[in-house]
């Protein structure tokens, strides 16, 4: 019996991969037919399933939203600068950012900016009005910068390197 690595990554095989792919392409395939498209039982499906998801591999199941059916038609990646990278600052700001109005995604990167957000609002006077209230008033911002997103592909399983 093999002992699992604390990397998860290395205790995925070939059919936890072909698990993956299934489950990129649509999570909410059920188990059965995961298991008929892998060759497995579906009882080994469920348990390889849990445990991916128990090790991290898998971190959630979510819904792939359209922002402007909800009347959010503008989306835009905004660049943030922090004025000192203090302990402090970084811990207010990241605080602080996931509890804003329109935000679909927070990344801390390393380079010139120190986070982007990735937001939907309803307008070029929301997308304005979210800035100056929320952005360039918080203490701990020193520049930001917004770019507008025209359209948004999602990834492919290919992108995570799980293509046959």
């Amino acid at each position: 019996m093999s002992v699992p690595s604390n990397n998860p990554q290395q205790d995925v095989d070939e059919i936890d991969r072909a698990i993956l792919r299934v489950l990129a392409q649509d999570a909410r395939t059920p188990n059965n037919a995961i298991a008929e498209l892998v060759g497995i039982a579906p009882s080994t499906c469920h348990g390889r399933i849990r445990a991916l998801r128990e090790r991290g591999v898998v971190r959630g199941f979510h819904a792939d939203i359209d922002p402007a059916a909800l009347g959010l038609g503008l989306q835009a990646m905004i660049a943030v600068q922090l004025n000192v990278h203090s302990r402090a600052q970084i811990n207010t700001f990241m605080r602080d950012v996931p509890k804003l109005p329109g935000l679909v995604s927070f990344f801390h990167v390393a380079g010139t900016d120190d986070y982007l957000l990735h937001i939907a609002v309803r307008d070029s006077d929301a997308l304005r009005e979210f800035v100056l209230d929320h952005l360039t008033g918080h203490p701990a911002v020193r520049h930001t910068e917004t770019s507008l997103i025209f359209a948004h592909l999602p990834g492919t399983p290919a992108g995570l390197g799980l293509e046959e």
